[in-house]
């Protein structure tokens, strides 16, 4: 079985706009900016044999704000932008109670039985006590990178990173160490 690293988007691979501090997704191409180091990042993550997968909470699609259509122009352009292939997406709300949404590990799990992965062996990198969890729940081990957001931490155990960049050398540096 593949080993995974699942990203989260906004605030990992993108910048997030903050609106009063909260961290927001950008609502278009064109609000798209890629984050320093986010392309070395993948190609070292990638010769670690590992594959990377968005798993991307969008709950503005079932709040009315933007539109799947959007969401998925987003998506590709990021995919194309830093080469990953696999997006997985969460268009619902927290009332909507679906087991995609980050807590919940459904996107993971849902990667794992669609691409064959190991998550026991996988990786999970976010920047939300969300992405944590989910990560966590589904048996993966997890990079917190953190962005000082005034919002709940998320609960242990986690590595804690300033950057998908350093979580991917921290990677890089453990499956070494394993071989």
């Amino acid at each position: 079985m593949k080993k995974a690293v699942f990203l989260d988007r906004d605030g990992v691979l993108n910048r997030s706009v903050l609106v009063d501090g909260v961290p927001k997704p950008p609502v278009s191409v064109g609000a798209v900016e890629i984050i320093e180091g986010v392309i070395e990042a993948i190609q070292i993550l990638k010769s670690c044999n590992l594959v990377p997968i968005v798993v991307t909470n969008q709950p503005d699609v079932a709040r009315g704000q933007i539109t799947k259509f959007t969401v998925n122009e987003i998506n590709t352009h990021i995919g194309n932008f830093v080469r990953i292939e696999n997006f997985y997406t969460c268009f619902h709300d927290d009332n909507d109670f679906c087991n995609c949404r980050k807590p919940a590990p459904g996107l993971l799990i849902q990667a794992a039985h669609d691409l064959d992965l190991d998550l026991s062996g996988s990786f999970m990198v976010g920047d939300r006590w969300r992405d944590i969890s989910a990560g966590q729940s589904a048996g993966c081990q997890t990079y917190f990178i953190d962005h000082s957001y005034p919002e709940r931490k998320p609960n242990v155990p986690f590595r804690r990173v300033t950057s998908l960049l350093e979580a991917a050398e921290h990677i890089r540096g453990d499956q070494n160490v394993a071989k």
